[in-house]
This record gives C-alpha cells, structure tokens and sequence, in this order.
C-alpha cells in the first residue's frame, strides 16, 4: 500500500491537468465561443463550482490548454532544432516534417482553427496563442536563421520573413484539414506539404556555390 500522499490529494493535485485535457476536448468539438463550463466540469469530472476553483474565466483556461497542451510540444521541436548539429539546410529538412508529424499527431490543427476563426471576437485567444506559441516558435526560427545568415548559409533578408516563408504552408495545410477536409475536400498530407515546400523555400534562401553571403 502506497505509505505517500492520500490518495484525495493525489486526485486534488491532478485535477487542473484533467480540466485542461477535458477544455482541449470540448473547445475541439464546439469551438470557443460554443464550448461551455458546465461540459467540460463534467468531461474532467468535477463539479463547475470546483472547475472556478482553478479557472476562473473560460479565456484563463483557454490559455492553460495552450500552455499545458500545446506548448510543450512547440518546445520540444524547438529544442530540437536548437541542438541540431548541422548545415540550417539540413535542419530545414529535418525540422518541417517534424513539425507537420506533430501537428497531424497531437491534433494541435483544431487549436489553431479556433485561434484564427475566432480570435477577433475573443483577442484573448490571440493574445494566449502568440505568446505561447508564436513567439516561441517564430523566435527560435528567426535567430537560427540569422546564425546561418552569419555563418554564410543563408542569403541576405530579413530573417523574420525567411522563417514565414518556411512555417507558411503548414498553416494553409492546417487549415486546410480543419476546415475543408471535413466538408469533402480531398485530404492534403502536411508532412508531403513540408517535404516538399522546404526543397522550394530553399532553393532562395540558400547562397549558391561561388557567392558570397553578402
């Protein structure tokens, strides 16, 4: 017999995760703006007055979904590409399929859908996803991007503008599969998406053989 902590702390300690996975759930199947307390106090199995207890507005929760659900997965492709040993165009090759493997697998697509569709009406929403995930992700892209600019790799630009040129159609492929997949438009493969743009993207972005990085 477990000699720890009681088993009801245990289960009070777990409860803001299994909100947080029960919110994913629900904000995924009714959107935002549909997505009700009540449903998702009784999917994480507490009572409402309970799910206030930890979350206080449903914008609050949204942004402990993003943070809790989302982010840690945007931080470990970050890591990722941070730790890579190689030329940036190696890491390109490597990086944008990931990120479409964990886009497809962890079901992130929906996220951003409710972000973008209703983000203007909710800025909350916006404001969670930038900060958590944007900023994050588009940030670590840009400063690899300048190390290469600095090392040769990579033609002049504003790095910024490389690193959208790169992410770019894995958003269109997302949103995409979110939004006209499910009214019978044929499917689209974001690790084919991503395969095959960052041979394109690279093709500019590269410095050619015999050119200067200048």
């Amino acid at each position: 017999m477990d000699k720890g902590e009681p088993k009801w702390r245990r289960r009070k300690e777990a409860r803001p995760s299994e909100i947080v996975q029960a919110a994913l759930q629900v904000f995924s199947e009714r959107g935002f703006a549909g997505a009700k307390l009540d449903e998702i106090a009784a999917r994480a199995g507490v009572s409402k007055g309970a799910l206030y207890l930890y979350f206080e507005t449903k914008e609050e929760l949204f942004r402990a979904v993003v943070r809790q659900a989302v982010a840690p997965n945007v931080a470990m492709v970050v890591a990722f590409a941070e730790a890579f040993e190689g030329s940036f165009a190696d890491l390109a090759r490597a990086l944008l399929p990931r990120a479409a493997m964990v886009i497809q697998a962890t079901g992130l697509g929906k996220v951003v859908k409710i972000v973008v569709g209703e983000g203007r009406n909710f800025p909350e929403l916006a404001r969670a996803w930038h900060d958590e995930v944007i900023q994050v992700a588009l940030g670590a892209l840009t400063r690899l991007i300048e190390r290469a600019q600095a090392r040769g790799e990579i033609a002049p630009g504003d790095p910024r503008i490389h690193a959208f040129s790169l992410i770019g159609p894995l958003l269109l492929g997302v949103l995409w599969r979110e939004t006209f997949e499910p009214v019978g438009a044929q499917p689209i493969d974001l690790a084919a998406i991503a395969e095959q743009h960052v041979e394109t993207v690279l093709s500019g972005m590269l410095v050619k053989q015999g050119e200067g990085g200048r």
